[in-house]
């Protein structure tokens, strides 16, 4: 499947897959230990810059059709006898072949399936509960920048009396910030969701819950003040950097576009850290980002006068420098090898 998909042949690609299933290759398999492993793959060959964007874009769009293809098969075909499931990304959230591959494991395990798609607000989220009231909200995230999303999504849900189980790389290193944000349960793939749905109800949510009483670290307002700012840091950033690098005041228009998205990313990754108060996550994505760089040939260290700018910017919030430091530290002391071990 891996050398139809980087071929663009998508009828080959289905093909494959079609032929296993009629040879008995069971539904939930093709879909978990072949689709899901090649879109896998699929990242880490970006990352580490031996495909290219347009490569990526075509073969997760191959992926997402193979996808409906088995979905259709008559091995995949189940008639619904458990519960309702209503399968949703984060608001914010466009990486929906993880929740879509979810859905579909749980149609086959025979479990009636809403499924939602990408980037489901809160309120549209709420509205389609109190008119379909399933037993449970799958909600799937792959961006740390959307866990105060979630979070709001997960309060919401719960408010309405619906529990929530919560999924994909968002969510942290064993499910640590879906404790964090008050989820009534994580699981680290679809298998493991279809599992624990299948052993029994999920815990009622806790009446009168409220988001910040998770997170009594907000009081201080840094995240809030510093996600409010991220346009006008961007800004700041992006000319003290043009100011001090000759070289950044020749780029391209194009060049100059992508150090500006490079740069709101840092401070969205940053204001997620201030966020959940873990500030791991934002040195584990500055060492992702170093080794995306390093693949292209662009060193570590171009990150860290971004980073010294930003640390003057916010001298006035003490968790932020703290977080920006431990940061900057931490790439000057990791060496980098593969951008996909990072990731």
């Amino acid at each position: 499947m891996w050398e139809s998909v980087m071929a663009f042949d998508e009828a080959a690609t289905v093909g494959t897959l079609l032929h296993a299933l009629d040879r008995g290759t069971p539904a939930e398999d093709i879909l978990l230990d072949v689709i899901a492993a090649v879109q896998g793959k699929v990242g880490r060959e970006w990352a580490a810059n031996r495909i290219t964007v347009a490569q990526e874009h075509a073969a997760t769009a191959i992926n997402d059709r193979a996808v409906a293809a088995v979905a259709l098969h008559p091995a995949a075909r189940t008639e619904p006898t458990r519960g309702r499931v209503t399968v949703a990304c984060v608001d914010g959230e466009w990486h929906a072949l993880p929740a879509r591959l979810l859905a579909e494991v749980l149609r086959i395990r025979g479990w009636h399936v809403d499924y939602l798609g990408a980037q489901v607000p809160a309120p549209h989220l709420v509205a389609h509960l109190h008119r379909t009231g399933p037993e449970a909200v799958a909600l799937s995230g792959s961006l740390a920048t959307r866990l105060p999303a979630a979070h709001a999504t997960i309060t919401a849900c719960q408010a309405v009396g619906t529990p929530v189980i919560v999924g994909g790389a968002a969510f942290g290193p064993e499910g640590r910030y879906a404790r964090l944000l008050g989820a009534d349960a994580w699981a680290p793939d679809a298998r493991a969701a279809a599992d624990e749905l299948a052993r029994g109800p999920l815990p009622r949510p806790r009446p009168g819950h409220h988001a910040v009483d998770d997170l009594p670290h907000l009081g201080d307002q840094e995240y809030t003040l510093v996600a409010r700012s991220r346009p006008r840091l961007v800004r700041a950033v992006f000319d003290q950097l043009e100011q001090a690098s000759a070289s950044l005041g020749g780029y391209t228009d194009e060049q100059r576009e992508r150090t500006a998205e490079d740069l709101s990313h840092i401070v969205e990754f940053l204001a997620a850290a201030l966020y959940t108060g873990d500030g791991e996550l934002f040195c584990g994505f500055l060492l992702w980002t170093a080794g995306v760089l390093d693949a292209r040939g662009v060193p570590a260290a171009s990150l860290l006068p971004a980073l010294r700018i930003l640390e003057r910017e916010l001298q006035d919030f003490p968790r932020t420098v703290a977080t920006l430091r431990a940061g900057a530290s931490g790439l000057t002391r990791t060496p980098l090898t593969d951008a996909g071990t990072a990731e």
